[in-house]
């Protein structure tokens, strides 16, 4: 049970193409965007559909892989872990992030 403790799965469309940046020896890391869909009925029996935005971060190999094929509006799987950051903006601000940390991506649709 504790593989389960900290497991994310989601299917969703690249809201951007991903932004890859090569740090030292060579070691990538590329963001990702996502958007999930929710369909839902309102009082009025209207669908009414909500989007959520994720942030996804790969490494490494999965990074050059993103880096390849990966491009806005593209279907994908992305399954990892959720990541709780903090950092300091410029105005000294503590900012907060939650991303998920893919440790497997697989893309979907058409070929």
């Amino acid at each position: 049970m504790n593989a389960l403790a900290n497991k994310v799965q989601l299917i969703g469309r690249l809201g951007t193409d991903p932004e890859v940046k090569t740090f030292d020896k060579n070691v990538k890391r590329a963001n990702l965007s996502i958007a999930t869909n929710e369909y839902s009925k309102n009082d009025k029996g209207e669908r009414v559909e909500k989007t959520t935005w994720h942030k996804v971060v790969v490494w490494r190999g999965l990074a050059d892989v993103a880096e390849k094929y990966c491009e806005k509006g593209k279907e994908i799987a992305v399954e990892g872990k959720l990541v709780n950051r903090q950092y300091e903006d410029k105005e000294g601000k503590t900012r907060y992030i939650t991303e998920v940390v893919a440790n497997d991506i697989m893309l979907l649709g058409k070929k």
